[in-house]
Order: C-alpha cells, then sequence, then structure tokens
C-alpha cells in the first residue's frame, strides 16, 4: 500500500514545490506576476519542453537516453516548413514532419537494439547526423512560408473571440499527450514492459518479453514527441530554422529528472516530468521578471537539477 502511494506522494510534493516557488517569484516581484496571463505565458513556454519530456520519460524509463532531441526539433520543423513551401496543405507537411520524427526515433531504437550500441554514443551520433540532415535540406537557412499557417496558431495567446479555449491548441495538445501516455504505461501490457525493461533487462528477457520491440517502440514513441514538439516551435517561430532548439535535449532531460525519473530506468512519472517542465519555466520567467541576468537563471536550474539527481540517490539508497 506504501508502495503504491509513494509516487503519488512525489507527485504531491512536486506541485508544492512549483506552487510555492511561483508564489515566492509572484511575492518577489510585487504581486503582477501573480496573474492568470502570467500563468499562460508559462504554460506556453513550457509546452515544447514538454511535450518532448513525455516522450523522454518512456525513455528513461527504459533505461535509455536520447540526446538527439534537439536535432529531431530542428528537422522537423524545417520538414514543416519546407512541405508548406513547397504549396502543400498545412495537414500534409505536419503529418510528414511526425513521420520524420517518428523514423528519426525508430532509427535509434535499432541502432540500440540491433547493432549493440549504448544509447549515450548511439544518440550522440545522431545528434549530430539529424542537425546535418536538417542544415541540408534547408540550404544552411531558415525557410521563410510564404503565408501563416493554422499551425503557427498552435503556441499563440487565445483571442477574445475563442476565450471559451482558456488555453492555447499546443497545450491542450500536451495534455491529451500527457493522459494518453499515463494509460499506456498504468493500464497497458507494453507499459509494463517498459518497467520491467528499465529496471531490468536481463530479467525481462528471461520472462519472455520482447526487448528489443520495447526499446524500438519507445524510440518511436519519443520521434513521435519529438515531432510535435517540432510543429509547435514551428508555430511559435513560423519558420524551420536548423540551428533551432540547441540545448533542448538538456532542459528534457532536466524535466524528467526534476519529475522523479531515475537515470537507472524503471521509474517515473508522467505528471512529474510536467511539473519539473513547468518549474523550469517558471524559473526563467520569474528571472526575467525580477531582471535576474542569464547565468542566474542557469546556476538556478543546474542547481536543482543536482538536487533532484541526489535525492533519487538517496531514495534507491534507502530502497536497497
Amino acid at each position: 500500500m506504501i508502495a503504491r502511494l509513494r509516487p503519488i506522494g512525489n507527485v504531491i510534493g512536486l506541485a508544492i514545490a512549483w506552487a510555492l516557488l511561483f508564489f515566492g517569484f509572484g511575492l518577489a516581484q510585487g504581486g503582477s506576476f501573480l496573474s492568470f496571463d502570467s500563468f499562460e505565458l508559462i504554460l506556453r513556454q513550457s509546452t515544447i519542453v514538454g511535450l518532448a519530456a513525455v516522450g523522454m520519460t518512456f525513455v528513461i524509463m527504459a533505461a535509455g537516453i536520447d540526446l538527439s532531441v534537439g536535432s529531431m526539433v530542428a528537422l522537423v520543423s524545417v520538414v514543416i516548413a519546407y512541405v508548406v513551401k513547397a504549396g502543400h496543405d498545412p495537414l500534409v507537411a505536419l503529418g510528414a514532419g511526425l513521420a520524420a520524427g517518428v523514423l528519426c526515433g525508430a532509427l535509434n531504437g535499432v541502432l540500440v537494439t540491433k547493432v549493440k550500441v549504448t544509447p549515450f554514443i548511439v544518440t550522440l551520433g545522431t545528434f549530430l547526423a539529424l542537425r546535418g540532415v536538417a542544415k541540408g535540406l534547408a540550404n544552411e537557412q531558415k525557410i521563410d512560408p510564404p503565408s501563416v499557417t493554422w499551425i503557427s496558431d498552435m503556441l499563440r495567446k487565445v483571442p477574445d473571440e475563442r476565450a471559451w479555449m482558456l488555453l492555447p491548441p499546443g497545450v491542450w495538445v500536451l495534455v491529451l499527450l500527457a493522459v494518453a501516455a499515463m494509460v499506456w504505461l498504468r493500464y497497458t501490457r507494453h507499459g509494463r514492459h517498459i518497467q520491467a525493461v528499465g529496471s531490468n533487462e536481463m530479467a525481462a528477457r528471461l520472462c519472455g518479453i520482447p526487448v528489443d520491440r520495447t526499446k524500438i517502440a519507445v524510440y518511436a514513441f519519443m520521434g513521435l514527441c519529438a515531432g510535435l514538439s517540432g510543429a509547435a516551435t514551428f508555430g511559435r517561430l513560423a519558420v524551420g530554422d536548423p540551428s533551432t532548439a540547441q540545448g533542448l535535449e538538456l532542459q528534457v532531460i532536466a524535466a524528467v529528472v526534476i519529475g522523479g525519473a531515475s537515470l537507472m530506468g524503471g521509474t517515473g512519472s508522467i505528471a512529474g516530468t510536467l511539473i519539473g517542465a513547468l518549474m523550469m519555466s517558471t524559473i526563467a520567467s520569474g528571472s526575467v521578471a525580477l531582471g535576474w541576468p542569464n547565468w542566474v537563471q542557469e546556476i538556478v536550474t543546474g542547481a536543482i537539477i543536482v538536487a533532484a539527481v541526489a535525492l533519487d540517490r538517496v531514495r534507491h539508497r534507502r530502497a536497497a
């Protein structure tokens, strides 16, 4: 019973920590930070990281890692811009971008499982290769579509005539993706397989779990989430930029770790990951509101990441 309640307690603790952080910045700033508009801005800022972080949660739970996320996001944004500029419907462009993300993720999974190269080395290689593909496809410059599409509204502030939506479409996509991922992990056989593979791969093989297929599916899902993040990035920038999303992989991994996932595999929480992404965006927005320089933001974020990993190690020692 206690073991079942522990993940819920971790999420509640993270939620309380975020609330204290949010209200702390609000009080320090003078109160204007504590508004719905400010909260909506934080949600919009955390969506790009949050979309990719949902997929990264699966990867880390399976005892893997993916350093190519930022490059995948850049490639997807370039593919979408390229297809739109070629005169195709934005829906076709979105489908092409998501397909590119899934293929890149599946490639990582195949290299990890079939070539037997560690995930760190595989994704470090694709981190460079996919960025190169994006630059080659864009001819090392931004692709500027001739017209604005509905994809550009994904992360824009909701206009007054659509106030019933409350939040931009991209935020609702993140919510739906997170709910689907939670159901997948908790109530499906494949979700249990992911946790088993991450906890003990050898034992999972002996139990008859298709480890290779499970890992490939996890990395393909990571590619899908990176594709959605790439579409949101294209929507925010309205161009396909092969140099965008540099360093995004570190933010995504940080959100997952802050959310309570173990880098050793086997444990993770979608809700915790989303709160982790929210905390990072809150730190960035609060720091801007208080006029802090970027180096202070980086120190604070780095300290939180180290503290989260240290807490994970303490939990593992207690469990042992």
